[in-house]
């Protein structure tokens, strides 16, 4: 689109003239390094160069590069990064920011499969492209430090970083990770004993490095995980969506045992929640990660089986009385041996879900919930399970208790088997109602008869002949029947927790390989650091091996299975040459991600992921009591849990290895909105092109045909993209960013208005004709002085945008200054007094930096604005020397005055009786109230 009149005046700031400055000054920041930022040791290091002690890291969340290409939604988040960058390079601070790109995963795995084209071309095709579109914008990024995950240099020290996690173990003594030679160590030495409590020195070879892989914070075991055939991988319970569906692709997970590489973020579980405290994040976020790791105190409770003891871990104790039946997960180990061969006879018909026997009965229902995800199990409200035959006596009460397995049980909790208490818990409320189970109250203060009552209360019905909790709270109540479990041998306090291990592996090609071989045994071993990296090797077919969507019996095939001469491998890892077998999965997408923000300040260190000293300088503790970290990190609150617990658990693991002085990697959390546009949908409910819909009465219609208006987040699936490049075409990329800028608050989402733009373009012309003559191009200022008033609308716009910009308010910083530049216009129809413009430009210059940067210019200046000391402002022209007081009459303004801010009450007084003479003559004043600052009121009679 073209602006009317655009081209009428020659030098006029439009789309052409902002193309030109643009182009002018990004080759200026390029060819001077003006965003580079020094480090204290190394390749970046400026020797000759004192550092500032007062320095910034500002950080965006990592993008992926898509094909697509950028919306106008995308740079949002790095706009505004970009603009607290710049103006913290003004206040003198050493600024380190840039971008780089998390770049594996499966878009580009599935496109190199559609098309035969190796990931990294793809991959490489869409950072350039998004190189392309972000560069047009003016970041201010030292590009020196940019990086992708894919970048041989960079995976090999995620592969460093992976093996130092393998490497060591968790000592709970000590509460911090450890080497491993430790470990092996205090084993030899007799100090410590293995898991079993067998001794380490009488063990085997293969015995040996069992009972380290115990102990280790990367291991193997069987383990129920999402198998999707039609993806051919594993995925992670956060990429199956609520309806058991894989998030890519839309096909049916599956719940299946297999044997995976996992991480031990559990052991990290009580400093993940417990420093928090030392974040300056969003309470939202915080709430969310402890949610998800989900500490709770309660007790492990033994109920007696035909299959031996059955444990439950419970955080009600105090509601043992109340429990009428157990639930186990269908998955729960015991579930076979607790099956009954036969049902008895008269079981309740809806017990048994149709079936004959409890054997067909299991069986049916494990394959009708073999597709649900955990989510979806959890938040199913139409409670389905099967009686096993069997039952369990409860301790407390000595009642038999049947026993069944239903889909609201986990396995990833507790002990994947619950003891229920319908009357005072909802889903177990849901369940007996469902199965005609008995409700028994045992905590005063509902009415079970129509609900679960979840609240605390005293217990009632709660007592056997040797323990007796009724009338007790339930703080007492807890304490009293976990001191007799204890005591009767019956159960034990216990913390447990929500957070499962992290599941380390995919079954794809476009991922970090793992630097372990395996032995004719199966024995992983540890790659040493010289073999690093382990490069992908080239393959024919980037294909895992997919299945029928629906064959939950399937297997994992990898990829990377096919490169055999790969696979197999001879190699000296100290006992002589041996034949060895290489892993065939790759690391998740989550490993490179989780520790890029050290390599940002070390890009270049070809002999250490980070050297201490940088990292050191740019995130270490600024104070006893800091956790260090990235100063200011940007992103979506949708990587509020998996990353940033992620990224915490890696950072904390090289915290206690010594290799960062920062506890945390990132001190301050900034959740950034959403830009939303509208989107229509056809008659089928399809998405429709949104630019190509015409509105007419207030109907909307694609091709002739109506359709319908709903709002969302901008994105390809919508159909309701802009592209910044269509913005920068039109208005220039200074436009693009004073609007998105302005749009609203920057952690909210805010609707995207094409025809809005226009305005933001406005006042940029309106600014650069208070400097530039549109007909000559001629710098127009004068060096006349400035007015009061002059110094009073300067001074408020700095003392406002200041406060501004550090609280990243960045919205009303453009609201300020589109004010000052509105009363510069109206007081000097033409050129405005030097004075008044230069600290504009440099206020305008974070924001709008290329025609910033050309004014400066124009106003005489050499280099850049970059680095201008941001402008003052002086209190005195902050303080009114009048003030507008409404002066009442018996309660109703009659007229208003204006006073000194320190007048006299009396002249304040005697001005209000003049102003309002016709509402007050011939009668009597019989009291006079001023209340300074805000108003005059006059009674009277």
């Amino acid at each position: 689109m073209t602006n009317p009149g655009e081209n009428t005046l020659q030098h006029r700031y439009g789309a052409p003239l902002a193309a030109d400055i643009e182009t002018k000054w990004q080759g200026f920041w390029r060819e001077n390094g003006t965003f580079n930022a020094p480090n204290p040791v190394g390749a970046l290091a400026e020797p000759n160069k004192e550092l500032p002690e007062n320095k910034l890291f500002v950080q965006d969340m990592f993008p992926f590069p898509s094909g697509a290409g950028l919306h106008v939604g995308h740079p949002l988040g790095y706009i505004a990064t970009d603009v607290f960058a710049r103006y913290n390079r003004m206040l003198g601070k050493n600024v380190l920011h840039t971008l780089g790109y998390d770049a594996f995963g499966l878009p580009a795995e599935q496109y190199a499969i559609q098309t035969g084209t190796h990931p990294r071309i793809k991959t490489q095709e869409s950072i350039d492209n998004m190189e392309r579109q972000l560069g047009r914008l003016g970041l201010g990024h030292d590009k020196r430090r940019a990086v992708a995950t894919t970048d041989t240099e960079y995976y090999k020290w995620t592969q460093w970083i992976f093996l130092q996690i393998f490497n060591s173990w968790f000592d709970p003594d000590v509460k911090k990770a450890r080497p491993i030679a430790e470990l092996i160590a205090e084993f030899e030495a007799g100090t410590r004993l293995t898991k079993d409590g067998r001794k380490y020195n009488t063990l085997t070879k293969a015995e040996q490095a069992e009972a380290v892989d115990a102990y280790r914070l990367v291991y193997r075991t069987s383990s129920m995980v999402n198998w999707c055939p039609g993806l051919g991988t594993v995925l992670a319970n956060e990429e199956v969506t609520s309806d058991g569906k894989s998030e890519r692709g839309n096909f049916p997970v599956f719940r299946k045992q297999l044997s995976q590489w996992m991480m031990r973020i559990t052991a990290y579980s009580d400093r993940l929640i417990d420093d928090l405290e030392l974040l300056d994040w969003p309470d939202k976020v915080k709430s969310m990660q402890r949610n998800w790791i989900g500490r709770s105190r309660g007790a492990e409770v033994d109920f007696t089986s035909p299959a031996g003891p059955l444990r439950v871990f419970t955080t009600r104790p105090d509601t043992l009385f109340g429990a009428t039946y157990m639930v186990l997960a269908p998955e729960h180990e015991l579930v076979d041996a607790l099956t009954a061969p036969t049902y008895a006879d008269g079981v309740d018909k809806r017990w048994t879900n149709g079936q004959d026997t409890p054997a067909e009965a299991v069986a049916a229902y494990k394959k009708s919930i073999a597709a649900k995800s955990d989510l979806e199990r959890q938040e199913n409200k139409e409670k389905t399970g099967v009686f096993l035959g069997t039952y369990a006596v409860n301790p407390v009460t000595g009642e038999e208790v049947p026993i069944f397995i239903a889909d609201y049980v986990l396995t990833g909790y507790g002990t994947g088997a619950i003891m229920s208490v319908p009357a005072h818990d909802t889903r177990d409320y849901e369940f007996a109602k469902a199965f005609g189970l008995p409700i028994v109250e045992v905590v005063k203060g509902g009415n079970v008869e129509v609900e679960a009552f979840t609240e605390s209360g005293e217990a009632v019905n709660s007592a056997n002949d040797s323990l007796d909790i009724n009338g007790l709270n339930k703080a007492d109540a807890i304490e009293k029947t976990i001191a007799w479990l204890e005591e009767k041998g019956l159960g034990a306090e216990k913390i447990q927790y929500k957070l499962r291990d992290w599941l380390f592996a995919r079954q794809r090609y476009w991922g970090e390989p793992f630097p372990v071989v395996y032995d004719e045994d199966g024995i992983a071993h540890a790659l040493p650091e010289s073999m690093l990296p382990i490069e992908l090797p080239e393959v024919e077919d980037y294909k895992p091996v997919s299945f029928d969507p629906e064959d939950a019996n399937s297997e994992p095939q990898p990829p990377l299975a096919k490169a055999t001469e790969w696979v197999n491998v001879e190699l000296d890892l100290g006992d002589g040459p041996k034949q060895y077998t290489r892993d065939t999965n790759v690391m998740p997408q989550w490993a490179g991600s989780s520790w890029y923000q050290l390599r940002y300040i070390d890009p270049q260190n070809a002999d250490a992921f980070c050297d201490i000293e940088n990292e050191r300088y740019w995130t270490g503790p600024q104070f006893d009591g800091d956790c260090g970290g990235v100063d200011l990190y940007v992103g979506g609150v949708e990587h509020a849990v998996l990353h940033l617990l992620y990224s915490r658990f890696w950072h904390k693991v090289l915290f206690d290895l010594g290799h960062v002085t920062s506890v945390e990697p990132y001190r301050r959390l900034y959740n950034q909105g959403y830009i939303q546009a509208f989107a229509y949908t056809d008659s089928r409910g399809v998405y429709v092109p949104a630019a190509e819909v015409e509105e007419k009465d207030g109907k909307f219609f694609y091709q002739g045909e109506e359709v319908t208006q709903e709002y969302g987040k901008m994105g390809k699936s919508l159909k309701n993209s802009v592209s910044p490049d269509e913005i920068c075409d039109d208005y220039g990329a200074d436009t693009l960013r004073v609007y998105e800028m302005a749009m609203g608050p920057l952690d909210t989402s805010r609707p995207w208005a094409t025809k809005d733009v226009v305005g933001a373009h406005r006042f940029l012309q309106r600014l650069w004709r208070l400097a530039i003559s549109e007909e000559t191009g001629e710098l127009i200022v004068t060096e006349g002085e400035l007015t009061e008033d002059d110094k009073k609308s300067l001074h408020r716009t700095i003392a406002g945008v200041t406060e501004d910009y550090q609280e990243l308010r960045l919205n009303t910083v453009v609201a300020k200054l589109i004010e000052y530049v509105n009363y510069l216009t109206k007081a000097y129809n033409g050129g405005a007094p030097r004075a008044a413009i230069e600290p504009l430009v440099v206020m305008l210059s974070p924001i709008a930096p290329h025609v910033a940067e050309e004014l400066w210019a124009r106003l005489g200046h050499e280099g850049t604005v970059t680095y201008v000391e941001f402008p003052g402002f002086e209190e005195k022209y902050l303080v009114d020397d009048e003030i507008e007081l409404p002066v009442q009459v018996n309660g109703k303004v009659r007229g208003r005055i204006m006073v000194a801010t320190d007048a006299a009450q009396d002249a304040v007084i005697a001005a209000a009786m003049d102003a309002v003479a016709a509402h007050v003559d011939g009668k009597t004043v019989v009291k006079q109230i001023v209340v300074p600052g805000r108003m005059v009121n006059l009674v009277v009679k």
